[in-house]
């Protein structure tokens, strides 16, 4: 019998949110969270979406196209509208989301549609599943 274990107690905490004009330079140099691949690109209003930019965007996008970094806006490079996951959303649906569309993570959103956090699948699997496995053994 599985007991449901919501994404938010298995995500980080900890993201960068940066401008959709801010340049990939910048918003790597800004950058305080490394361990998460990941930058999240603020909405521009209330009616607008957030974006990603994962740190293969800017290897494939930036770094092998030989472009200049001070010179390419993370607009220009991010993937929006992003794919979120609510914060109660059980580990193994947002697994099963995460297969169908191919993605290896997501922001996670309260119930105000604010980004609270990140999930990957390393935080599924270990945080979640070996967990779950740990407590139950």
């Amino acid at each position: 019998m599985h007991h449901h274990i919501p994404v938010k107690t298995v995500m980080k905490t900890h993201f960068d949110l940066v401008d959709r004009l801010t340049t990939v330079a910048q918003a790597l140099q800004e950058m305080a969270h490394e361990d998460t691949k990941t930058l999240i690109v603020d909405k521009r209003d209330e009616h607008d979406e957030y974006g990603m930019v994962t740190m293969r965007d800017i290897a494939t996008k930036v770094l092998a196209a030989n472009r200049a970094p001070e010179r390419v806006n993370v607009y220009e490079i991010m993937t929006k509208p992003v794919i979120t996951v609510h914060q109660d959303m059980d580990i193994r649906y947002c697994a099963r989301l995460f297969e169908r569309f191919g993605l290896s993570r997501a922001p996670v959103l309260n119930d105000s549609r604010e980004i609270i956090g990140l999930v990957s699948l390393t935080d599924l699997v270990l945080k979640g599943l070996k967990a779950h496995l740990q407590s139950s053994s």
